[in-house]
């Protein structure tokens, strides 16, 4: 080892400068600059061409450079003060500099500064050349105008004055940390980019960008949060921040198709490879979501599904999708069926279900849940009640049951659950509900009727319109077919009401128009002659049904005679009575016939033919 000192020359001296080695003595002369009028350079290496022998080699990288000890000291605080080491077998160098910001490309410039050779100050290198600069302590103390002054009055003058060349030496300092933050360069970037756009940007009008969007969606998310932070601070709207974080969502967050986000569940274990870009996709989910403005018109409600989507998919923490799921319930009518498919599988050390049972359920139905229930609460909160949003979710709701109803793992229980959510009065019509339903039997044909049974009491039949129940009544896939016959003759009833009550309304017009009356009779008959045939199909089935209950009865009497048990054909007896077909009654026959008749029901079924005529 040894050190290179400076022996400082007297001021009336003009003899050549003395530089000291340990014992060694070196004379260069006075106004040496080590002029070079070329250099030599390839692939690993960098030679200084020069009439004066070089006496160092330094490298950084990969990269050796072979240059002069005098020119470096004289400028660099840093070769002032280090040890230089002499070449050994294991050596290759005299000096390593593996982490000099800016690597070979900003040393070999800072070479060439030292030697006098022109160099050119850039918003590409300005950033690193003032890093570097700092890292080898170019300071005025050692001369006047040297390398730390002249790129931060560059930085200070040039850069700062313009928001895209702040921009692009933003963009540059994400490969210089942390010299690049210790020397406050981010910082002020960011706050001189975010003030220009306050000033400058205007609102976004008819659904257009801005046009600082695309420049803001290039930078990393550290630095793009705290641009939009500034924003913020300075007083910008809440639509123009949300334009332009979802502008950057969709370029760093881009939507997956529905069979990828299903990442076939057999897969096994996710390389080692992948798990990186995992953890920064969270890194966006988290930072994007921390900056949406409190406003629930900032940022649409597919954009906010896509969020949740993607923070579910990249386990974010529960309190993020807390938060997401809230103001999602606040915009919900807004929503798509689509953008509430959520699935439940999330990324991780290995692909896993969200779900805790065994059964591998495609979406995550718990989240929709509780993302209603949220709008219910909003609701209730702001006490609107049956206006469109409750209607617009209402069929939201049901179409979205109608998707995962062909999901053949589903529990019964959490298709019941999700379909009873909405109160009574917040459906008009129950056709969606039972096209969901009749979806859900078909794609699970083993199910027991009793879970049959327990999954037709959620829809209101009698809201079903003419075609639903026609198409309910020769449903093989329902349970007690009687009973959706008898809703069905009540559904008829009512639709002959409505054509009595418009029969009538057109009566009292008859004098102002005869020749509409004529086709309006025509149009009436026709549609009451058709109300007659299908309640002759009702009677028709219901005297088979009367037939079948005749020989099951005479059958149960000849085993009673031969059985003294009869346990068997009582309890299938018990059923039958039980059966809606059977006790097809309305409830003011049903209250006369009890007062006057309460110990007779031999003539059940005669009343009941007439009830049906």
């Amino acid at each position: 080892m040894m050190k290179l000192s400076v022996q400082p020359q007297s001021p009336a001296s003009d003899s050549d400068e003395i530089y000291q080695a340990d014992d060694q003595r070196i004379a260069i002369p006075a106004r040496f600059n080590a002029t070079a009028d070329s250099f030599e350079k390839n692939e690993h290496s960098w030679k200084i061409m020069s009439q004066v022998p070089t006496d160092l080699s330094i490298q950084v990288q990969d990269v050796t450079f072979y240059v002069h000890k005098y020119p470096l000291i004289s400028r660099c605080g840093y070769f002032s003060r280090v040890e230089f080491q002499f070449p050994k077998s294991n050596l290759n160098c005299d000096i390593e500099l593996d982490n000099l910001p800016g690597g070979p490309e900003t040393f070999e410039t800072i070479l060439k500064f030292c030697y006098d050779i022109p160099i050119s100050l850039k918003v590409n290198n300005v950033a690193a050349l003032r890093c570097a600069s700092e890292y080898l302590e170019m300071t005025e103390a050692l001369e006047d105008g040297n390398l730390i002054s002249k790129t931060e009055a560059f930085f200070t003058f040039v850069v700062l004055s313009s928001w895209r060349d702040s921009i692009t030496v933003l963009k540059s300092c994400e490969s210089l940390s942390p010299w690049a933050e210790n020397l406050q360069i981010v910082r002020r970037c960011c706050d001189s980019i975010s003030w220009k756009i306050s000033q400058e940007a205007s609102e976004v009008i008819n659904g257009e960008k801005n046009w600082w969007f695309e420049e803001m969606s290039t930078l990393r998310i550290d630095n793009f949060t705290r641009i939009v932070t500034g924003l913020r601070a300075k007083g910008s709207k809440p639509e123009i921040i949300g334009s332009c974080i979802v502008h950057y969502g969709e370029r760093w967050l881009p939507e997956r198709r529905g069979n990828e986000l299903q990442w076939n569940i057999t897969g096994g274990a996710i390389r080692e490879e992948d798990s990186r870009p995992i953890r920064e996709q969270r890194i966006i989910v988290e930072s994007l979501v921390s900056l949406l403005p409190s406003e629930k018109e900032a940022v649409s409600c597919k954009f906010l599904l896509k969020m949740l989507k993607m923070a579910i998919l990249y386990s974010a923490s529960p309190a993020l999708v807390a938060e997401l799921e809230k103001r999602t319930g606040l915009v919900l009518e807004t929503a798509d069926v689509n953008d509430l498919l959520i699935p439940s599988y999330t990324a991780g050390n290995k692909i896993k279900l969200i779900s805790s049972t065994e059964e591998n359920i495609m979406h995550n139905v718990d989240v929709v849940q509780r993302i209603l229930e949220y709008f219910l609460l909003y609701e209730q909160q702001q006490q609107q009640q049956l206006l469109p949003g409750p209607l617009a979710v209402s069929k939201l709701l049901d179409n979205y049951l109608a998707e995962i109803a062909k999901d053949p793992n589903l529990p019964v229980t959490k298709f019941q659950f999700l379909a009873q959510s909405l109160p009574e009065n917040a459906r008009k019509s129950d056709d969606g509900l039972y096209r969901a339903i009749d979806t859900y039997l078909k794609t699970h044909p083993s199910l027991s009727d009793h879970d049959r049974r327990r999954l037709c009491k959620v829809m209101n039949c009698g809201k079903l319109s003419v075609d639903a129940c026609a198409h309910a009544a020769q449903n093989d896939r329902l349970p007690l077919r009687t009973m959706i016959q008898r809703l069905y003759s009540q559904v008829l009833y009512a639709e002959q009401m409505k054509i009595r009550a418009t029969v009538q309304g057109k009566s009292q017009t008859e004098i102002a128009d005869n020749s509409d009356q004529e086709s309006s009779w025509l149009s009436t008959n026709k549609e009451v002659k058709a109300l007659k045939l299908e309640l002759e199909k009702v009677k028709s089935q219901m005297a088979e049904m009367q037939r079948d209950h005749s020989d099951l009865q005479q059958e149960r009497q000849k085993q009673n005679i031969k059985q003294g048990n009869s346990s068997g054909w009582t309890i299938r007896w018990q059923r039958i009575r039980k059966s809606a077909l059977f006790n097809l009654k309305t409830d003011g026959e049903e209250t006369d016939e009890v007062n006057k008749r309460p110990n007779n029901s031999g003539k059940g079924s005669f009343r009941r033919r007439q009830t049906l005529s």
